[in-house]
């Protein structure tokens, strides 16, 4: 059966692992899933991710990140863009999360990037997702 939409089918893998303290989490693999992971690492989300290549399309592993009393340092995690719906954002345009205390991660022409960087490199792009 495929998958209509594989990231929000990542963003809920994870959101449904940190409600139930698992350290890590599976899903099969993907370039974008990969992106996402690379920034979701890159900005404190999580505490890492590798791919092995089990199966037809291999897999990554998500480690998930929690704090000294072991509540997730991911409090909420949204699908933005959908496929029925795509939003899109011009540099000047792109929406802070809480006040810049959680990150959009945007597909730019540059690649993934947050929304503070995509502000900085004056590029806009599709919103995939929200982090805080």
């Amino acid at each position: 059966m495929s998958m209509s939409d594989p990231l929000a089918d990542m963003l809920t893998r994870i959101r449904n692992a940190t409600m139930v303290k698992y350290d890590s989490v599976a899903m099969p693999k993907s370039k974008i899933k990969m992106n996402v992971a690379r920034v979701l690492q890159e900005e404190g989300y999580i505490e890492g991710w590798k791919v092995t290549d089990d199966g037809p399309q291999g897999t990554i592993i998500i480690d998930l990140k929690y704090g000294p009393d072991g509540e997730s340092v991911i409090t909420g995690i949204k699908r933005v863009s959908k496929p029925g719906l795509r939003q899109y954002a011009r540099a000047g345009s792109i929406p802070t999360v809480l006040n810049g205390l959680g990150v959009a991660i945007i597909s730019t022409s540059k690649g993934l990037l947050t929304d503070r960087a995509a502000r900085n490199s004056n590029t806009g792009g599709e919103i995939l997702c929200q982090v805080w």
